[in-house]
């Protein structure tokens, strides 16, 4: 049944689950629903747009911590190349970092957790509290924990030659400020009689909203990342804090799931008409939850409908790939069949890796919309998608 991101979020809201778990392919709207989770949660207030509620957006009246795209909006890259400075990642004054790296003194534990997840010789350092001169020779302080310098620490660099990492690393310090903060939130929280909590801020603390906090991270670094936060979810007191964690990562979910062993399990789903469906996930499809079968579905349904596009193309392509990948295969062309393999190659790559992302393409042939359906067929009949599809429907 089709709902708004309102509805969902109320649904969600309404549940009494101490965990649920969120899939979502990008672009379906798992950004939006965190919002509109928050504004459910804790109302904007009148007067405040996005930029102006900056500051206590994450922290959120205390009753709701999110991480979300939204949230590495309180970052910026400080590019003075006229002057040739040193890059520097600013950070807007907010209740977020100032208590976890000003009042709780959790910078090392920041840094610590980055390099785990990143590289060990990737060295960031916050800027200490210091004063300097403006142009009309009036001091300025600098607030300390106001901004990130980046160095490598090893290798062929200098040592102290600041650097400005990559989008991917960006968002995996930004998400080792927030998990740093959740620790310390559960330390806090953890403490049953409210007089003996180091601080009150946190009494209200109703939910923990989490969306993919996986960019850019390799399997192995991925795996650690959900092992982390199954475990600090794990640590929480029961009847304390509700946690509602959503990704595009197939791999994560099923580390989740299995960490935890969650029961309220969902696929967030955006139908043709605009609106959004959440589909319960049940029992083993959870612990096997597979990306290329949702694939193969959305291209079984293309067929029948006569609906196949130019990016379902891509779907195929990707979806043999990862066969390939599975059954130990070098290339993903080895799959295909031998009398139909340099037609096909040409098609799925003219169809899904064009020279410009607004090149224009022709909507596919007839003949070309048929060797989908023969792809597909000749995929599931000689590689087992059968049998592995049935045991998870």
């Amino acid at each position: 049944m089709s709902k708004t991101l309102t509805e969902i979020a109320e649904l969600l809201q309404a549940s009494d689950k101490k965990v649920q778990l969120i899939y979502a392919f990008n672009g379906t709207g798992k950004t939006r629903l965190s919002r509109e989770f928050k504004e459910i949660i804790a109302p904007k207030e009148d007067g405040l747009d996005d930029l102006d509620g900056a500051e206590q957006a994450p922290l959120s009246r205390h009753k709701i911590l999110y991480y979300n795209a939204f949230t590495e909006d309180l970052f910026y890259w400080d590019n003075d190349l006229d002057a040739d400075a040193e890059p520097k990642l600013k950070i807007q004054p907010n209740t977020f970092t100032d208590w976890i790296l000003q009042d709780q003194g959790q910078d090392m534990n920041v840094i610590s957790t980055f390099q785990r997840y990143a590289n060990d010789k990737l060295t960031p350092r916050f800027n200490p509290q210091y004063t300097v001169a403006d142009k009309d020779s009036n001091t300025v302080t600098v607030k300390a924990f106001s901004e990130v310098t980046f160095s490598n620490q090893g290798g062929d660099d200098e040592p102290d030659r600041k650097i400005k990492i990559s989008k991917g690393e960006e968002s995996n310090f930004i998400w080792s400020i927030f998990y740093t903060l959740i620790n310390q939130v559960i330390d806090v929280i953890a403490v049953p009689e409210l007089d003996n909590r180091e601080t009150d801020q946190f009494n209200q603390l109703e939910y923990i909203y989490i969306d993919d906090p996986v960019s850019s991270l390799d399997e192995n670094h991925l795996i650690e990342l959900a092992v982390d936060l199954a475990q600090l979810i794990k640590r929480t007191p029961d009847n304390s804090v509700k946690f509602v964690v959503s990704t595009h990562n197939p791999l994560f979910f099923n580390v989740i799931y299995n960490e935890l062993n969650a029961s309220s399990c969902y696929l967030l789903e955006k139908l043709e008409d605009g609106s959004f469906d959440l589909k319960t996930k049940k029992g083993g499809a959870n612990s096997s939850f597979s990306y290329h079968l949702y694939l193969k579905q959305l291209i079984e349904q293309a067929i029948k409908d006569n609906e196949i596009q130019r990016f379902h193309f891509n779907l195929l392509r990707n979806l043999y790939e990862k066969a390939a990948s599975f059954l130990g295969y070098q290339n993903w062309t080895d799959l295909l069949p031998e009398d139909k393999t340099l037609y096909a190659k040409r098609v799925m790559h003219f169809y899904s890796h064009r020279s410009l992302s607004n090149e224009e393409v022709a909507e596919p042939t007839g003949p070309e919309k048929q060797i989908v359906e023969f792809l597909l067929k000749h995929l599931i009949n000689n590689y087992g998608f059968k049998l592995q599809g049935a045991q998870h429907d």
